[in-house]
Order: C-alpha cells, then sequence, then structure tokens
C-alpha cells in the first residue's frame, strides 16, 4: 500500500496511474509552500471534485492540530494540485459555513473515517475547495 513520501514519488512518475486509485477513494498530490522553510511540500490527499473545484479535508486523522499543509496553505493559500497527469495552479481556501455541510457530506461520503475523525477532536474540521487559478 502507498502512503507518505513513496506514494507521492510513485503518482508523479506515472502521472496517477499509480497511486490514483487508493483503498476505494481518489488521491491527488497537493503542494505547499512550507511557511517557515519556503520549501515545497507535496502530500497525498483524498479529494472529489466540486463543480469546477477539487474538495479535500484538513482531518490529520482527527488529531487537535491541523495538519501541516492546511497551515501552511492559510499561509499562503497559492498551491500545484495534480489529479492523475493533470498538474494546475489553485488557489486554497477553507470552506465557509454555508458550504461546509453539503461539501463535508460528498467528503464523509467518499472516506467515511471523516465522520469518526470529527469526534476525536473539539477543533472543527475544516473541508478545503481547490479553485483553478
Amino acid at each position: 500500500m502507498l502512503f507518505g513520501k513513496e506514494h507521492v514519488k510513485r503518482y508523479v512518475e506515472t502521472d496517477g496511474a499509480e497511486g490514483h486509485d487508493w483503498q476505494g477513494t481518489t488521491v491527488l498530490i497537493l503542494t505547499t509552500t512550507g511557511r517557515k522553510s519556503g520549501e515545497q511540500r507535496s502530500t497525498p490527499l483524498i479529494y472529489r471534485p466540486h463543480g469546477d473545484a477539487v474538495l479535500v479535508v484538513a482531518s490529520n486523522g482527527g488529531a487537535d492540530a491541523p495538519p501541516l499543509w492546511y497551515r501552511n496553505l492559510e499561509a499562503d493559500p497559492e498551491v500545484q494540485v495534480q489529479v492523475k497527469g493533470d498538474r494546475f495552479t489553485a488557489r486554497a481556501r477553507t470552506a465557509t459555513p454555508e458550504e461546509k455541510p453539503d461539501m463535508w457530506r460528498t467528503m464523509a461520503a467518499t472516506w467515511p473515517a471523516y465522520d469518526e475523525y470529527q469526534t476525536k477532536t473539539d477543533r472543527e474540521i475544516p473541508v478545503v475547495v481547490l479553485e483553478r487559478a
């Protein structure tokens, strides 16, 4: 099973032929700029299309702290996204309170553990909207 840096490497090398389909769902590669290091950081994330945008969830497995990639995009919302062989620049934003319920249902339908993750933390887990630049 692919995970972490190996997942990113194989996904990028194969344009997602290896790594896009993962454990019954689909994965993209999100690249953010490190808020402290300034270095590019790539992370495999479960996603779903949403109109012209793409949705991901900053769950961090239900930890009390958000994932580092989310903190990076808060500091610099311009990100790079790869879905299979499609690579594009996007602007990341957190779903508004009005948007989130529908978007959360979409993401939880694709990865039911998101609902469990939310019960583990008092932090409201964000849904992130990636809009093509």
